[in-house]
């Protein structure tokens, strides 16, 4: 990944390469931003300049030995920590048990989320995090010499998901790291980041993409025509993955939305018995997914709500999401919105906490029985 490949974000890039080129690299940053922003590929840029024998004003050479071994993330300085699934069939229980998958993920397609991750693992039912076990790798691994005499580098992607106990030895490291090393910390949620771990790092706000360069960058890579091109990229909103969903065929959101259609089908019909088989098809999907689901319908919500105010600027949505809005989107008022939104918040807790997914989800249409009618 070179600083051209990452989607807009020019001011934090100059920034990036300002501070190597004043040597004034931190030793502990933290990335974040929201999905899609293109925080992963900032780190994996920035990383390669750092690294890169020969850098111009503007990104890295692409020639030098150390960016030939970046081509292919296989840089023996380079490391990353992830979120992963135990395995007690294939015995994988740390990072670089995974790493093939990951370098395949990342080289082609830098822009990706946790679900997307977690498909490649195989592992999309299960709950990801970075294990205890992952703190004595990183250890050994940064308590080596430099292999090539340079900076050595720890891209932590996600490290809301780490181990309370992988966590606290991280912190360690952060306080007292080891000589010529950089931490790399890639965050969506840094409020629930230990905030001993947030002090000792450097924060850096990735904002959303802009508009234009999404639509650009649909119209140049993937040969989206530009009216087309214009209206995904308002509808992602500054997320470039909800852009490649956009011109992608994406089986969960389909799923997602034809669930959230059938729900509100039901719930105003009153259709007891077809709600509770509902109950059961959204139960089978597993936790994540059900998680998943459960914003989806939070974000279908706010749209159909701010829907009712004719403002088109102010929707993000597809071409079939808003054609059912156009139905019903009336049913979706100033007298029960708060209530649907803290019904599905309610139901997601649960989810998280392993209530029985069956009793969450039919607990919650039948609240919507009641609201749909307000």
């Amino acid at each position: 990944m070179f600083f051209k490949d990452v989607i807009g974000q020019e001011e934090i890039k100059k920034k990036l390469i300002q501070e190597v080129n004043e040597g004034r690299i931190p030793h502990a940053q933290l990335i974040c931003g929201p999905e899609g922003v293109g925080k992963l590929p900032l780190a994996l840029a920035y990383a390669r300049y750092i690294s890169c024998a020969h850098p111009t004003a503007e990104d890295s050479c692409g020639t030098c030995p150390s960016c030939v071994k970046y081509n292919k993330l296989v840089h023996p300085d380079l490391h990353f920590m992830f979120p992963i699934v135990k395995s007690a069939k294939n015995k994988k229980d740390v990072c670089d048990d995974y790493i093939s998958e990951w370098r395949q993920l990342v080289t082609s397609s830098p822009y990706f989320s946790l679900n997307h991750w977690l498909n490649e693992m195989q592992a999309e039912n299960s709950q990801a995090i970075i294990y205890a076990k992952e703190s004595d790798e990183i250890l050994r691994k940064l308590s080596l010499k430099s292999s090539e005499g340079g900076f050595k580098i720890s891209i932590i992607w996600l490290p809301e998901k780490l181990h309370q106990v992988c966590a606290n030895k991280l912190l360690k490291l952060l306080e007292e790291p080891p000589e010529k090393t950089i931490f790399l910390l890639i965050s969506e949620n840094p409020e629930i980041i230990l905030p001993t771990i947030l002090s000792r790092t450097q924060r850096l706000n990735v904002p959303k993409i802009e508009n234009d360069c999404i639509a650009h960058t649909l119209q140049m890579k993937y040969g989206v025509l530009e009216t087309e091109s214009v209206s995904i990229a308002h509808m992602a909103n500054g997320n470039f993955i909800k852009a490649l969903e956009a011109i992608h065929l994406n089986e969960d959101k389909q799923k997602f939305f034809d669930l959230f259609v059938s729900l509100m089908r039901l719930s105003y019909q009153k259709k007891i018995r077809e709600m509770k088989l509902w109950s059961e098809q959204v139960a089978s999907m597993g936790r994540e997914k059900q998680k998943n689901f459960l914003e989806y319908c939070q974000r279908m919500i706010r749209e159909n709500f701010i829907f009712n105010l004719k403002n088109k600027e102010l929707n993000y949505m597809t071409a079939n999401e808003e054609n059912f809005a156009s139905r019903f989107s009336p049913f979706v008022n100033e007298r029960n919105v708060m209530g649907v939104m803290d019904e599905l918040s309610e139901a997601q807790q649960h989810i998280e906490q392993n209530v029985n997914a069956k009793m969450v989800f039919f607990d919650f249409s039948l609240k919507m029985i009641v609201l749909l009618k307000q």
